[in-house]
């Protein structure tokens, strides 16, 4: 029985996402609704993609009874009131990245998902990608030796998008760029808590974060570092050096489709688009739900590709260190919040109770991969 997916809000990742659905067996997945608050553009969207049900609003799509699952592709900060509309209507819900806007609300949507016993998982495309599946499977042999030093970088020149440059709308290099890096480190070093974080940046006109830089220090003396940008093009690879040589995504880290491993370079091929995508690679979105739909096949509420990271995340103290000495800190919400007359930052986050990853919540694991980028990217 196909899994019934409904689509949230009509725009270019709802678009891509829908594309890469029909690049998976119809048997397996298909689409039955979609909603936009203008129905105009929900009836557009519906033709394009040969979509049975329209509605103008979410939650008429929230009131429909033949949906298994929602994909949520509103901007950031909407993803908080759409995401606890279809939980609290008990609809298993697939939300893009970043979860949430801060921790206040991961956590809200996280205890609506228990309260209700619902599927919830942030869609960090990446980690589903055969590349990823085979780096871990790689480090899980050893062809690499002990992990020593990883190095994950993503940027581009990005500030004429609106969506990016303004902080009610989850703006921001580390929030939007920055959580691909950390989940790469993060998978390499299998949730291991970090001893230490620091970040240093600086912050463009309309007070986000254009380019940050975080160093990890983990046991044993292994290190990370990860760069991500909204000014500035990068390499926008990832490369983990071992004792006995390296792998490297030698591009498109975020969506993958090459792998190097000790100079020997593997290609992992999409497949075509039925339509033009907006963004590189989309079709690659087909991993990610084909995960979901195996995890509702199994009646599982996580997903056993992360399961290592199930590990409530809770950063308990926060050190923000200022240069100058000028700088103002907020610290609302639970979280780092700054506001400061210059542009540059260091932040180091000094204690946890554990590490990024995702919420378990006794019996029921939500995906979260972007806390440590919710609580540094909040410091501009």
């Amino acid at each position: 029985m196909a899994t019934r997916w409904g689509i949230c809000s009509a725009g270019k990742i709802s678009h891509d996402f829908s594309v890469a659905l029909r690049t998976l067996p119809h048997e397996d997945h298909q689409i039955v609704a979609v909603a936009a608050r203008n129905l105009h553009h929900a009836q557009e969207f519906a033709k394009k993609h040969n979509i049975p049900r329209v509605y103008g609003s979410y939650e008429e799509l929230a009131k429909d009874s033949e949906i298994d699952v929602v994909y949520v592709g509103t901007i950031h900060s909407h993803h908080l009131s759409t995401g606890k509309l279809f939980l609290t209507s008990h609809k298993n819900v697939l939300i893009e990245k970043p979860l949430a806007m801060n921790l206040r609300e991961v956590l809200e949507l996280t205890n609506t998902a228990k309260e209700n016993d619902v599927f919830l998982m942030e869609a960090i495309w990446t980690r589903f990608f055969p590349v990823s599946v085979e780096v871990g499977r790689l480090l899980g042999q050893g062809e690499v030796g002990e992990v020593q030093m990883v190095r994950a970088d993503l940027g581009a020149p990005l500030t004429h998008i609106p969506r990016l440059t303004h902080r009610e709308l989850g703006g921001g290099a580390l929030l939007d760029l920055g959580i691909y890096c950390l989940q790469f480190v993060f998978m390499v070093f299998n949730g291991e808590r970090p001893e230490s974080i620091q970040a240093m940046g600086y912050c463009i006109d309309t007070g986000v974060d254009g380019t940050v830089v975080l160093v990890l220090k983990f046991s044993g003396n292994r290190m990370a570092v990860c760069t991500c940008s909204i000014t500035m093009m990068l390499t926008n690879d990832a490369v983990i050096t071992g004792t006995k040589g390296t792998i490297k995504v030698p591009n498109h880290m975020w969506c993958p489709t090459s792998l190097e491993v000790n100079g020997e370079v593997t290609q992992y091929p999409l497949p075509e688009p039925s339509l033009p995508l907006n963004f590189i690679h989309s079709t690659g979105l087909r991993y990610e739900a084909e995960e979901v739909r195996q995890c509702l096949l199994k009646g599982r509420l996580y997903t056993k590709q992360l399961e290592p990271f199930n590990i409530t995340t809770h950063l308990t103290e926060i050190k923000i260190e200022f240069a100058p000495k000028t700088a103002q800190a907020d610290r609302g919400n639970g979280m780092g919040i700054c506001r400061f007359e210059t542009d540059y930052i260091a932040v180091r986050i000094t204690q946890f109770t554990n590490h990024l990853a995702s919420h378990q919540i006794t019996g029921h694991y939500v995906i979260k991969i972007s806390d440590y980028a919710l609580c540094l990217a909040q410091t501009c």
